[in-house]
């Protein structure tokens, strides 16, 4: 099998082998930036086309995740000027808790291991990206 990832800008990923449809990784990947504080609050995502350019993905797909995420106030788009970063983004609720996170790792963990890693690689992987995070 061929595998490759596509990363443009760097705080997305898109991995076109992953069973996850391309418009939900992207969107997880503009969350996560958001979240992580890599994109800030009033920053400039690229614009639909060049992000659909830079990604080898199709406009549709990209201005669907833009438009996902404008309606749930994430992001706005300023007409004529660019989408940014909504300056108050809306807050998640942490819905389930301790038992939805749990699960949330446990997918993670599986696939990770289905892709041949091991615990103690992503727990050394974790623990780098969180002292980039900080």
């Amino acid at each position: 099998m061929f595998y490759y990832t596509r990363t443009v800008p760097d705080f997305i990923t898109i991995d076109p082998a992953e069973p996850t449809p391309i418009y939900v990784q992207l969107e997880r990947a503009i969350r996560a930036a958001i979240a992580t504080g890599r994109l800030e609050a009033g920053g400039q995502l690229p614009t639909v086309r060049q992000l659909a350019v830079d990604l080898k993905l199709n406009a549709n797909t990209v201005a669907r995740v833009y438009a996902e995420l404008e309606r749930a106030g994430v992001v706005e788009t300023r007409r004529g000027i660019g989408t940014f970063v909504s300056m108050s983004p809306p807050v998640v609720s942490r819905q389930g808790g301790d038992q939805e996170l749990r699960a949330m790792t446990q997918r993670w963990m599986d696939e990770a291991a289905s892709r041949g890693f091991t615990t103690e690689e992503v727990l050394r992987q974790l623990g780098s990206d969180q002292s980039r995070t900080r």
